[in-house]
């Protein structure tokens, strides 16, 4: 073959494995991607935090569940404790949990079905009497030296009720409201209700969600002093404060607890119901909150479990099944 024939196959080779190199190269890079997955066991935060603590806690809560060392041995019964406000919550999540993970015992309440409220419990994992607490508010700063860490599985809105036969029609403000606790309003008349005394019914000390009410309604300051009008609940519970409210009183507690009462009636909150979840998920009611369970950083897979399975799909199907909003 001549040296001019030589030269223009070659040349033809040279484009005919660059054509097809280029053609393949094209093939691959438009093929569509394997969507990378990334495990994720605990769901982002969207919400709007009422306070700066609560925003801290919900950041500080935010980490994986992946940083819990799971070095503690499973106990015979995963014992949990806690917050009166997630009673049904917890009965769900247990039920739900045995279903799908077998039959580990899981009790809430120190005794059993006896929850102490977010205070004592976070005192009771502190010491090592359960695996597990429920709280309905973040770690104060002397109970995060205590190595817990706190996940948020559920948001959940405070309502505010008077008696179903109280005169007072209208919506309360934000200020409206911290005056009634701190003993500035005392009578009905002053809102445009009836000339008799308000009754004011705060929760226990032990209750978490009296902190948020203090912390987000009060900005902090102190409740006004125990009175013949002013009464502090001696127990961490929802039932006897509805029934002891009569035509006069005040109260609040988790809307869950409340919204189909027969006896009493919610308040809005500056024009807005905390029944409206849109609403609520939208930072428009101002008393909303976070709902955690909180584990030692050194704890039992079984416990570890628990959250996880909180965290689940099926796990927030149940939580909003047991009237709260789930955290996604």
């Amino acid at each position: 073959m001549s040296q001019g024939k030589e030269t223009t196959v070659l040349g033809l080779t040279v484009l005919i494995t660059a054509a097809l190199a280029g053609g393949g190269y094209w093939f691959f890079a438009n093929q569509p991607k394997t969507p990378q997955v990334a495990e994720q066991t605990t769901p982002a935060n969207g919400s709007q935090p009422n306070s700066s603590q609560q925003a801290t806690a919900d950041q500080n809560a935010g980490q994986n569940l992946g940083s819990l060392e799971t070095n503690q041995p499973n106990p015979a019964t995963l014992n949990i404790d806690g917050s009166t406000t997630m009673v049904l919550m917890m009965r769900e999540l247990r039920l739900a949990f045995n279903q799908q993970n077998g039959n580990l015992p899981v009790i809430y309440g120190v005794p059993e079905n006896t929850p102490n409220g977010s205070s004592t419990g976070i005192k009771n994992l502190i010491s090592g009497t359960v695996s597990i607490v429920a709280s309905s508010r973040p770690l104060k700063a002397d109970e995060a030296q205590n190595n817990i860490q706190m996940f948020p599985v559920a948001k959940d809105a405070v309502a505010v009720v008077v008696g179903v036969n109280n005169g007072f029609k209208g919506s309360l403000t934000v200020a409206q409201l911290r005056d009634i606790y701190t003993g500035k309003i005392t009578n009905w008349s002053q809102l445009g209700g009836a000339n008799v005394p308000i009754r004011v019914i705060n929760r226990a000390t032990s209750s978490g969600t009296r902190d948020l009410f203090q912390d987000v309604v009060l900005a902090g300051v102190p409740f006004a002093p125990d009175s013949a009008n002013f009464v502090t609940w001696p127990q961490d519970e929802t039932t006897a404060i509805l029934r002891s409210i009569g035509d006069n009183g005040i109260s609040y507690a988790t809307v869950s607890q409340v919204a189909n009462q027969e006896i009493v009636r919610i308040v809005p909150i500056d024009n807005v119901m905390p029944t409206d979840t849109s609403a609520v998920k939208a930072g428009k009611y101002p008393v909303s909150r976070s709902l955690f369970l909180g584990v030692k950083k050194q704890t039992s897979p079984a416990a570890k479990q628990f959250i996880e399975f909180a965290l689940s799909a099926k796990g927030q199907q149940t939580i909003e099944r047991a009237g709260f909003m789930s955290i996604n």
